[in-house]
């Protein structure tokens, strides 16, 4: 699989991609995107990431100090009291200056919340007082069983043990990090699990500042993978019936909303392309599916989908542009 290394020099900017960089969907919280590397082959993974990929044949890795300056930039914007979060359509802790970009986020005045999100493979009691040392807040810890069968089969990798993830979750409660188990609940496989890891949340010391749990419903999408006889239900129903089953079982508040987590709406960064626009734009890159290419128009990145050029400028249609996420065919 070709990995690309985004520098500035590069010509691929880091705003309007969902793979890698930096996401503003109109509130206090930044999605930061070092890379898009996933070590596990999760069967209901919503990107179809990982070792097992069939669909992506591209990798993508952010130079640090070029992603710094791209939050900096839209984090003054977004004024006091930003949110940084990293995150990734694969495992965050794979990239390799991950404790530094923590440090260099912390520099920022304007952030005062840095998180992340991980499937905890990668964090041991070293790494987790590197990442408390410079400044990380919260871990939103990826874990969908405590049985080490389903585990293993939800990981989609015979080596994931969920036993050592367990311990990890102990090191980051015992941390200065706080702790957040966020399990996406898959109806029919592992109902029984939400329950378990919830007592897991509480036993374990989750939740010193945020919320202990953020239970995430499964939902099928396009590029993802489905496990059998999956299938998601309704929002209405995970909100009305689903949710409130388990708190009445375990009597902890489990809907929660952006305020729990304090963030709230501020002024998107200005769109540079509407949908049903057509404009020109740069080829700089391969795409993350086959088929696809990376161009560069107006200091944002472009998905570019079914394309046959590889090079030069080619003249496109957009099909999205919500939260400066843009996506295009050729015109």
């Amino acid at each position: 699989m070709p990995h690309v290394h985004i520098t500035r020099r590069s010509g691929i900017p880091l705003i309007g991609c969902l793979y890698f960089g930096v996401i503003d969907r109109g509130t206090s919280l930044l999605q930061v995107r070092p890379s898009c590397r996933c070590n596990l082959s999760c069967p209901f993974c919503s990107v179809d990431a990982g070792p097992d990929s069939r669909t992506r044949v591209t990798s993508y890795e952010v130079e640090r100090e070029y992603l710094v300056e791209t939050v900096r930039s839209i984090a003054q914007f977004k004024v006091a009291g930003v949110e940084a979060h990293i995150d990734s359509p694969g495992e965050p802790m794979l990239y390799p200056d991950i404790v530094a970009l923590v440090r260099d986020l912390r520099k920022i005045p304007e952030i005062s919340v840095i998180s992340m999100q991980s499937n905890g493979t990668l964090l041991r009691e070293g790494v987790i007082a590197d990442l408390a040392s410079a400044g990380l807040d919260r871990i939103n810890l990826s874990m969908h069983a405590l049985d080490p069968d389903l585990a293993r089969c939800l990981a989609g990798v015979s080596w994931y043990d969920v036993t050592a993830v367990a311990e990890a979750a102990r090191a980051i409660a015992q941390s200065s990090i706080d702790l957040l188990i966020s399990p996406v609940h898959l109806p029919g496989l592992n109902d029984e699990e939400i329950p378990r890891l919830i007592r897991f949340a509480r036993t374990t010391g989750a939740g010193k500042r945020w919320p202990p749990l953020g239970i995430q419903k499964f939902e099928e999408y396009r590029w993802g993978r489905t496990p059998p006889n999956v299938h998601p239900q309704s929002w209405g129903r995970f909100f009305s019936k689903t949710l409130p089953a388990w708190e009445e079982e375990s009597g902890m508040r489990l809907r929660l909303t952006p305020a729990d987590f304090a963030i709230e709406k501020r002024p998107m960064i200005p769109r540079v392309f509407r949908k049903g626009e057509r404009a020109e734009v740069e080829i700089v890159g391969p795409g993350w599916i086959q088929g696809e290419v990376l161009g560069a128009g107006r200091g944002r990145v472009v998905s570019v989908m079914g394309s046959r050029k590889r090079s030069g400028t080619t003249r496109v249609r957009f099909v999205s542009a919500k939260h400066n996420i843009y996506v295009a065919v050729p015109a």
